[in-house]
């Protein structure tokens, strides 16, 4: 009996360590090239509503509850969403915060559920060429004690999720 205590304190006791050593910072960023020019791909991505189009997290639940507060595409534009039927989708709202024309798009979103939490994520373009722009889309947020243990589970789900919405972006755009 205690030799079974000690086993099973000696592996609580290592997750903790482990947890509290691993980063906790979540940086994931994609990238993909769209066949058209940098001010086309600007001006869509600029347009926060678009992101019901593209990205999978919006699409996720086609019935959530959607509300929109400002003039999208300009800075404090906030969509708000929230899901009942769908529990990995939650609640919270995403708040337009820089328009860089033709450079960046940046974003604060505020996780309400199934977690509390606060990320950032941006979108960069660059013009490879004059019909050719590189949108890279980069997610920054905090994992918190102890869910940073899933940290890479957690990145690698993002990353795939990031890199399914940028190719449904370039299939929009390139249509």
């Amino acid at each position: 009996m205690t030799t079974s205590l000690i086993v099973i304190a000696s592996i609580v006791v290592s997750i903790i360590i482990v947890a509290l050593l691993i980063r906790k910072e979540v940086n994931i960023d994609r990238s993909v090239i769209v066949n058209k020019p940098l001010k086309e791909v600007f001006e869509y991505l600029r347009f926060m509503r678009n992101l019901d189009n593209f990205s999978v997290w919006n699409m996720a639940d086609p019935n959530m509850h959607k509300e929109f507060r400002g003039t999208d595409g300009e800075p404090g534009f906030i969509y708000i969403w929230d899901s009942s039927t769908m529990k990995n989708v939650g609640a919270g709202e995403e708040e337009l915060i820089e328009v860089d024309k033709n450079k960046k798009i940046e974003f604060e979103i505020r996780f309400k559920r199934p977690m509390k939490n606060v990320a950032k994520a941006s979108f960069i373009l660059e013009s490879v060429s004059a019909d050719k722009t590189n949108v890279e889309w980069d997610f920054q947020s905090k994992s918190k004690f102890p869910m940073n243990i899933l940290k890479s589970v957690l990145q690698k789900m993002l990353g795939k999720d990031l890199e399914q919405s940028l190719q449904n972006l370039k299939k929009i755009l390139e249509k």
